[in-house]
């Protein structure tokens, strides 16, 4: 079955599957260098896409914790989680308004 990548265009930049990814992956493991090896991309891709996320609204969506006794980090902020849980809703919504569609055109082959 054909898939469909959402990518939203925001007045700052765009929001899109590897900068979502890589958000649930830092959730998921709490840290920016860890989720990116979990996603094949090096460190200093994941570190940009993490800066591009965090420059698309007027708060952060990710945020750093410096190392220390315990250690860095990462977390997503309470409007990472938002927007990371509204991006699936859509990414759903999407793929199931385009389902007949996509089946039409897969028969067509």
């Amino acid at each position: 079955m054909p898939d469909i990548r959402l990518r939203i265009v925001l007045d700052r930049g765009r929001l899109g599957p590897g900068k979502v990814e890589l958000m649930e992956q830092i959730h998921k493991l709490g840290s920016i260098s860890a989720a990116g090896r979990a996603l094949g991309m090096s460190y200093r891709r994941a570190w940009a896409l993490v800066e591009e996320a965090n420059a698309l609204f007027d708060h952060p969506l990710i945020e750093k914790h410096h190392g220390g006794k315990a250690g860095g980090g990462a977390s997503l902020t309470p409007l990472g989680h938002a927007v990371v849980s509204g991006y699936r809703e859509l990414e759903s919504a999407t793929l199931n308004a385009a389902e007949d569609l996509l089946r039409e055109w897969q028969s067509q082959k």
